[in-house]
């Protein structure tokens, strides 16, 4: 009998999800457990399609061949409100082999992915732009609600839905799903995100009534450092709504947002994310949702035509609250004000559960760290980062709607009475990325700082990857998501979420002629329009969808990013010139090398032009690779000729005769990890003067955003494993433990962010909650743990754990779209015990400690060696 297969997965989104925009959703199935040296030879998928108008249809799909992951679609596309469930069944690669039984099904829905189909307009208040005089009123946000009625007989409901600015609604009193800060943030004149929700049990036949609350959210609130700006896409807030439901007769009843609808006050008079949200919860009413209500203040909407081009699909997940954390610590600092620590650095909300008299003002400050036992808030910058709620009287759950801050600790004052356990939580919000890679050892500090990127990812994977999740910046930054994609691919299943940002980067670079610093972009001080391509940061453009390839072997991806991928390196060559020496133009460098001024934080002590050539020849390189992989042969040949020629530039400049003339870590450990050194001898004198470095630096970081994510990994090819070990585990500052040592629960932006004295470092730009330095993680993964990918996939999977330090044990283990691999060795006396499993589908080439290599098959495997 074959093995029983796992549900489908459609594209990158979780199961049940609601929207999608795939017309041809491909399949991935892992298959479990299956005996020793079993293959798929083929597949049959059974589908069952359910129109937007209740009509059926099925059909089953032979395939052929050992596939299964991203495997085409087999059937018709799919149109809009197409309902989708699927099952698969296996058999073995022998001749006769029989199926095996059919998975559990999967299904999705497709959502309104034809422009007509959209019959909405936007509704809200009159459109008001921001008052530029200090101290000028904010712009209160409203909420638009409209009545109507439905027939008996309704089977089933969607609402879909988007904005400008953010939006919630409520059918009938209760709140619609549980998705946060809708419709997320993206490049908005190019793409905005629409949401689909079930709501068949929130209506009901006749009388119904739907409201929106409205919030500025990223669309016209206050985004950016140095006083921010504001309205940037649009100076209105509104509502997109199209509910649709369907009857038992085949009918199609629509409720869309058009100029019948009502718009309100709300009990909200500021939702800003950074500056935080203040309610008023005496003028709450919450019967506004449902029919009926009846208010003063209610007047006709400012309606303004869609123009449903820009409508996009989600392809991840959305935002929730994950988790919620309880204060670890209450503190009381004066009659009615108390100072909590949940513990954890992260990003989120406080939901309150209390009782106090009408008019009472209870207000949340929020912070990372604690200065003189208070709230440390000068790393905030201009981001006040503040809730207020005005009691009503009576017994009250109160959270807010529309911000979100980044902070450990919280300060409540005016709060009545006494604090108890439970009325103030946490509430943890990130995108909600399904969890991929654990690792483990028995280094406890190791481990704390591995979760700390865990918690770093988290608090900054918000709807797009974020530098920082507290102060008046939360951008999506390029350079630091390049450097970190890696790590983040093997921890959690990022590609659905970073398809959507990367979309919006082609659109941007598009727009703009090179890839911007962050994205969405806004011109924020010096950085204009005008931007020039800065390495590391731009060649996220390529590095980012191969890496994101390397991890989930998703070639859809490379093919949609390549124009986008190929236009950014031809902008590099053509600003490096003849001598293909990227020095003609502003770089970053290697950004925030320790020895740099803590107010110069590009004045690193490697040349920024050799930096940002080395990044030049490496993307050439990986865009030769992605070329290939697409089919785009010529492309392949004329890109891997261009790479040798950058190879031949960068030793000509920075290695005359074999010898880096900037002998620092960044330089070394680039030079080796991007394998730029002219010959063996070289890269072997290379791998000891880095050892030599690190020695000589007493174990301690010299290495910024460009360095840090190489130089681990170069000591190890360099054949220093022992040195790597006894730099990642150093104490000393600067270094990844004397961050723990600090009581880091997150990864900071600076290496000192917080300094030897426990005061918080005075540099204008200061966070504890930045992931870039955390991509060491994908050195603990690969080396610690032995696990990585060797093929697009782990189609074949690297196992070469290197025992080092202090460490005796460590587990590595990662959910790969074929199932899942596990490493685990330990050190027994002189003897390595190591334990093995290679999911079904997939290969391992084992590769042990002095030199013991071998190919291995699916299942459990164990070795003992002398070590």
């Amino acid at each position: 009998m074959s093995p029983r297969p796992s549900q489908p997965r459609f594209e990158h989104h979780e199961p049940g999800r609601l929207g999608i925009g795939e017309r041809a959703p491909r399949l991935s199935w892992m298959i479990p457990e299956a005996p020793q040296n079993w293959a798929q030879g083929g597949a049959e998928v059974d589908l069952q399609v359910t129109s937007g108008l209740g009509e059926v249809r099925t059909s089953t799909h032979q395939l052929t061949g050992p596939d299964q992951v991203l495997v085409a679609w087999p059937a018709r596309p799919l149109t809009s409100r197409d309902r989708v469930s699927a099952r698969v069944r296996v058999r073995g690669a022998e001749p006769g082999s029989p199926w095996g039984e059919w998975s559990e099904a999967s299904t999705v829905e497709v959502g309104l992915i034809e422009e007509q189909d959209w019959t909405a307009q936007f509704v809200g208040p009159r459109a008001q732009r921001a008052s530029t005089e200090p101290g000028a009123a904010e712009r209160p946000p409203a909420r638009v609600r409209h009545a109507f009625t439905l027939p008996a007989g309704i089977t089933s409901a969607r609402l879909h839905l988007s904005g400008h600015g953010l939006v919630e609604a409520e059918i009938n009193g209760r709140r619609v799903g549980d998705e946060e800060l809708t419709p997320g943030w993206t490049s908005y004149a190019h793409r905005l995100r629409w949401a689909t929700f079930d709501v068949s049990e929130h209506v009901v036949p006749g009388d119904n009534a739907i409201g929106v609350w409205l919030a500025d959210g990223w669309w016209r609130g206050r985004i950016g450092f140095e006083g921010g700006r504001t309205d940037l896409w649009g100076t209105d807030l509104a509502a997109l709504v199209q509910l649709e439901a369907l009857t038992d007769a085949g009918e199609l009843v629509r409720v869309v947002s058009d100029d019948s609808w009502m718009v309100g006050p709300s009990p909200t008079s500021q939702a800003s994310l950074y500056d935080g949200e203040h309610t008023d919860l005496r003028r709450a009413d919450p019967s506004w949702s449902t029919p009926g209500f009846l208010a003063p203040g209610w007047e006709p909407v400012h309606t303004a035509e869609l123009d449903a081009s820009v409508l996009v699909a989600p392809t991840g997940p959305p935002v929730r609250c994950t988790e919620e954390l309880t204060p670890v610590s209450v503190t009381r600092r004066g009659p009615d004000r108390w100072v909590l620590d949940f513990g954890q650095n992260h990003s989120g909300r406080l939901r309150l559960r209390l009782e106090g008299p009408e008019g009472t003002v209870v207000t949340l400050r929020h912070a990372e760290v604690l200065q003189d036992e208070e709230l440390c808030t000068r790393p905030l910058r201009q981001a006040a980062a503040t809730d207020r709620v005005v009691l009503p009287g009576g017994p009250v759950t109160w959270e807010p709607r529309a911000t979100i801050h980044g902070y450990r600790y919280a300060e409540v004052s005016g709060w009545p009475g006494e604090i108890h356990a439970g009325d103030v939580v946490s509430r943890v919000l990130h995108t909600d990325m399904d969890r991929r890679g654990w690792f483990e050892c028995d280094d406890t500090d190791l481990n704390r700082l591995h979760e700390n990127v865990v918690w770093s990812l988290r608090s900054n994977f918000v709807d797009l990857p974020t530098d920082c999740p507290q102060r008046d910046e939360r951008l999506g930054w390029t350079g630091d998501l390049q450097v970190f994609a890696p790590t983040a691919a093997y921890l959690y299943d990022v590609t659905g979420m970073l398809a959507s940002w990367l979309q919006d980067l082609a659109a941007e670079q598009h727009e703009r002629g090179t890839v911007p610093f962050y994205v969405p972009f806004m011109q924020l001080g010096i950085f204009s329009a005008d931007m020039p391509p800065a390495a590391v940061w731009g060649d996220v453009a390529v590095l980012t969808p191969a890496d994101l390839h390397l991890a989930t072997g998703d070639v859809g991806l490379l093919r949609r990013q390549w124009p986008s991928a190929r236009d950014w390196l031809e902008r590099v060559a053509a600003t490096a010139g003849e001598d293909l020496i990227a020095d003609k133009c502003f770089q970053f460098g290697d950004w925030l090398d320790p020895a740099a001024p803590p107010d110069q934080p590009w004045a690193a002590t490697t040349p920024a032009p050799l930096v940002a050539t080395a990044y030049f020849a490496h993307s050439a390189r990986r865009l030769a690779t992605i070329a290939r992989v697409i089919g785009q042969d010529e492309d392949a040949e004329r890109y891997a000729g261009l790479a040798e020629r950058v190879v031949a530039a960068y030793q000509e400049r920075f290695l005359p005769g074999g010898q880096l003339q900037a002998v620092t870590q960044t330089a070394l450990a680039l030079t080796t990890a991007f394998d730029l050194w002219p010959d063996a001898a070289s890269a072997q004198a290379g791998a000891l003067a880095l050892a030599q470095l690190v020695q000589d630096g007493d174990y301690t970081v010299a290495t910024g955003f460009a360095g840090t994510p190489a130089v681990a990994d170069a000591l190890t090819i360099g054949g220093r494993v022992q040195d790597a070990f006894a730099l990642v585990q150093s104490h000393q500052s600067p270094s990844w433990l004397s961050m723990v040592d600090r009581g880091a629960t997150s990864i900071w932006e600076r290496w000192d962010s917080l300094l030897a004295d426990g005061t918080v470092n005075a540099g204008e730009m200061t966070s504890f909650n930045h992931y870039a330095l955390g991509a060491v993680a994908g050195w603990l993964h690969r080396v610690v743990g032995g696990l990585a990918p060797l093929e697009p996939g782990y189609r074949q999977l690297l196992v070469a754990p290197r025992p080092g330090g202090t460490v005796r044990y460590a587990r590595a283990k990662h959910l790969t779209p074929y199932g899942e691999a596990k490493v685990t060795w330990r050190v027994e006396g002189a003897t390595l015990e190591v334990e093995v499993n290679v999911p079904v589908g997939t290969t391992a080439v084992l590769d042990l400690p002095g030199g013991q290599v071998e190919e291995i098959g699916h299942g459990q495997h164990h070795r003992s060696l002398l070590i």
